[in-house]
């Protein structure tokens, strides 16, 4: 048995508590977990924004290292250390095809599999596919990636979510370029990721945007020149300090209506909007026909930061071995399982960046 943290249902409290797992069979890795971040899709899958089968262990960004692995895996094994990959490509479907990994059809098959039992015999499903919120889990092997050396584990977390989709969000999908200016609306996990890639890409001038004031100086340790307290205003204040045209680029963390207007009007003229953020089906935002033709404007989604891991983890390694990407600055706070409820409250309350789990 190990300890958990399990959703029972949608909307229901989050329960603390022992589960059993099996063994891996064939195909399969266990793993025990050094880390695990709380990200924004945990709270999503929670209150039923995000819809995947219930009770589920949730936790989908982590690192841990390798217990066993089952017949047929071959890439890694018992003792390595490894970052969990929540959204593993099949290979084979159309979108995989055409190198578009992120858009697989197949990559959360794995959450409607029964991953374990809790002691009166209830079976869980896998959260996003990897089920990162507990001491171990066990998972198909392609949710496994050989974690990059010299990163401190319980770092190496982020890697499996908040750096791969903020990252990606720029390098990827908005494809700043050195000199562009860059708006980051919303400056949790993600948004302290994009800030920083962003910083990486050669942007001249970066401005974060969030509600909370406390939150200006953790923004600009990660590569921010300004800051913007979020309010009604926010485009036309990010007009002012772009010399009235607005941002080239604008990258929303939010997933809120709001906030997703806000970042296409804070861009000029022909500007580029990136939508990062997960909002609900039943919310809209809504654009004029004119202005759509008149501003010439892009805006654009980005699922995992259109990002393929394997290809990316390197590249990130790299830049985090070398300085140039700070893992540890992302943290607000290292926490137990116990705190996980509380890291939800803060998160809705827009407090911190990225609050991590630690085994």
């Amino acid at each position: 048995m190990v300890r958990a943290a399990v959703l029972p249902a949608v909307g229901a409290p989050l329960e603390i508590t022992d589960i059993a797992l099996p063994e891996p069979g064939p195909g399969q890795v266990s793993v025990r977990l050094a880390a695990a971040g709380v990200c924004h899709s945990d709270l999503s899958l929670s209150n039923g924004t995000m819809r995947l089968p219930v009770p589920a262990v949730l936790g989908h960004e982590g690192a841990g290292t390798v217990l066993s692995v089952g017949e047929g895996v071959t890439h890694v094994a018992a003792g390595d250390p490894v970052v969990l990959n929540w959204a593993p490509s099949c290979g084979a479907c159309f979108h995989c095809g055409i190198g578009e990994v992120w858009l697989c059809a197949d990559a959360l098959k794995g959450a409607a599999n029964i991953h374990a039992r809790t002691a009166d015999g209830t079976e869980l499903h896998p959260g996003l596919n990897v089920a990162a919120f507990a001491q171990e889990t066990v998972v198909a092997a392609n949710c496994v990636l050989p974690a990059p050396s010299g990163i401190p584990l319980d770092d190496a977390a982020l890697l499996g979510c908040a750096v791969l989709t903020g990252y990606g969000a720029v390098h990827h999908s908005a494809r700043v370029r050195e000199g562009e200016s860059v708006v980051v609306l919303g400056i949790g996990g993600v948004g302290l990721a994009v800030l920083q890639a962003a910083r990486i890409a050669g942007a001249s001038q970066i401005i974060a945007v969030d509600v909370s004031p406390e939150k200006e100086e953790l923004a600009r340790r990660a590569g921010a020149t300004d800051y913007v307290v979020a309010s009604d205003t926010t485009p036309r204040a990010v007009r002012k300090l772009t010399g009235g045209q607005g941002a080239d680029v604008a990258v929303e963390c939010v997933g809120r209506p709001a906030t997703i207007r806000g970042a296409w009007e804070s861009t000029r003229r022909g500007g580029r909007t990136t939508v990062v953020g997960i909002g609900g089906k039943d919310q809209q935002v809504t654009f004029n026909a004119l202005e759509i033709f008149h501003w010439g404007r892009s805006l654009t989604g980005c699922v995992y930061g259109n990002s393929d891991p394997a290809r990316d983890l390197p590249v990130l390694a790299e830049h985090i071995r070398a300085g140039r990407f700070d893992l540890s600055m992302m943290v607000t706070e290292r926490i137990t399982l116990d705190g996980i409820p509380e890291a939800f409250d803060h998160m809705i309350a827009g407090k911190g960046g990225r609050a991590l789990v630690v085994f």
